[in-house]
């Protein structure tokens, strides 16, 4: 059951999309041949004709209607509390927009619309929904937090789901939850968490559905009591209110799960992971050989001087080569530039580089700061033993170490190591916590994208080759 005043704030975008969407439409039309047009920025080629506005404005109402319907397939209109401003969704929808603009034009045969038209046009229907829903969500958020426009909710359960669940409300009041109170049978009434108090047990669970107009019912029952979780589910239900459930073993399975239909059976896969994919996995090879023989062509003139600084400067070796783990636990020779003097067999393998070793040279410790040093690894990727985006791979005694140590350490061998990733663009490189690195890793690798690679990507090239943590 949808709220109400969701469906109202959803109605109200709707309405705001195409009030915007015209408007772009025809202030495109105006920058076009008049604005741009009479600065001489964009002027026509001498005698060239251009449709009056009227010839523009025949095509608006099915672009609208188009707009309207992608911006709603990619839910941008989902009655979601808890969204963040998705920019990227704008950026999609905007784009399949466009597609479905230039389709129409072909279908009605028309070559005559400006494709400076259609840039601006496209220009600004993305920076009018992104101010439009920063202002909105802005003005929303401001007004959930005084108290208005919430939504009544009751927990069912106390458990690490449940103090979880409460953890994230309290920390956002912009989503404008109000708790009214935990339903628990193992802990006593007037028990409280973060002010947050036991009102009952599940034996009056349906008394107090009844007798209250909670709009949501959060099921979050400790994991030993789930043989409870039918006669909870049907009484929720029976209530009338929405219902969702927060299972208490989140820490197993991933955020957002892939289930399969097992013949009416619903399946869980412990493991999402994108790249399993041979398309997906083909699509990300043949991207990091082109943009990896690429970098090795831009970088061979600083990869020299680099060679050139070191052998001057130390006269040992340029480049050195160290084991590391790598997809499906295999080990490989990673290759690095030399920034630290030579030590004796196996005296570093198990110890981390620390920002005081003595054994960084002048040149090492500005090429290891600023992550020039792994520009060799362009041959690792071309190889087949890296990738360019993917988790940080470690040497075997770390790898024997952590799996020991942190759960679902091991996961990250499903995919290619990187030479940058999630976690690293994040900060988190050298001597952090790895714990919060693999966190970040399985996000990475649950989530895979070819987007989000460009995200990490691009902060990598602009915020993330200086690090304060890479010594």
């Amino acid at each position: 059951m949808l709220n109400t005043s969701q469906k109202k704030l959803s109605t109200i975008s709707f309405i705001a999309d195409a009030l915007l969407l015209a408007s772009a439409y025809i202030l495109s039309y105006y920058l076009r041949f008049q604005v741009f047009k009479n600065a001489g920025i964009l002027s026509l080629q001498s005698g060239a004709q251009f449709y009056a506005l009227r010839g523009y404005l025949k095509y608006l109402v099915f672009v609208m209607i188009g707009y309207l319907l992608i911006y709603s397939a990619c839910g941008l209109y989902a009655a979601k509390r808890n969204r963040k401003l998705e920019y990227w969704n704008l950026f999609e929808a905007n784009g399949l927009g466009m597609l479905y603009f230039s389709f129409l034009l072909l279908v009605f045969n028309e070559g005559d619309i400006s494709r400076l038209f259609l840039g601006i046009f496209f220009f600004l229907t993305i920076v009018f929904e992104v101010c439009f829903r920063f202002v909105f969500y802005a003005i929303l958020s401001a007004y959930r937090k005084k108290g208005k426009n919430l939504i009544h909710i009751v927990i069912v359960g106390y458990s690490a789901a449940s103090r979880g669940f409460i953890d994230r409300i309290k920390a956002n009041p912009q989503w404008g939850y109000y708790i009214h109170g935990i339903i628990s049978d193992t802990k006593e009434i007037g028990f409280s968490y973060r002010g947050i108090s036991v009102i009952g047990t599940i034996n009056n669970l349906e008394t107090i559905l009844a007798d209250n107009s909670f709009e949501e019912v959060i099921i979050a029952l400790p994991i030993n009591d789930y043989y409870k979780l039918r006669r909870v589910a049907g009484i929720c239900e029976k209530s009338g209110a929405h219902t969702k459930f927060v299972p208490d073993y989140n820490h197993i399975i991933p955020t957002v799960p892939v289930m399969e239909d097992f013949f009416g059976l619903p399946v869980i896969n412990i493991r999402n992971v994108p790249l399993a994919s041979w398309g997906n996995r083909a699509l990300k090879r043949v991207l990091d050989i082109i943009f990896s023989v690429f970098g090795l062509i831009v970088f061979a003139v600083p990869m020299l001087i680099i060679a050139i600084l070191i052998r001057v400067t130390t006269g040992g070796k340029v480049i050195y080569s160290q084991q590391r783990v790598g997809l499906h636990n295999k080990p490989f020779r990673m290759y690095k530039f030399c920034s630290m003097k030579e030590a004796k067999d196996g005296e570093d393998e198990n110890e981390w580089s620390s920002e005081d070793n003595a054994r960084v040279t002048k040149i090492g410790k500005i090429i290891r700061h600023t992550s020039l040093d792994e520009l060799p690894q362009l041959w690792n990727v071309i190889r087949g033993d890296m990738s360019l985006i993917g988790p940080r791979p470690e040497r075997p005694f770390f790898v024997e170490k952590f799996k020991e140590e942190i759960p679902r350490y091991m996961i990250k061998h499903q995919v290619r190591p990187g030479i940058t990733g999630w976690a690293q663009v994040h900060g988190l490189r050298g001597d952090t916590s790895v714990s919060r690195r693999i966190d970040y890793d399985l996000y990475y690798i649950e989530n895979w994208t070819l987007f989000l690679d460009i995200r990490i990507a691009f902060w990598t090239v602009f915020a993330g080759f200086i690090n304060k943590n890479a010594y």
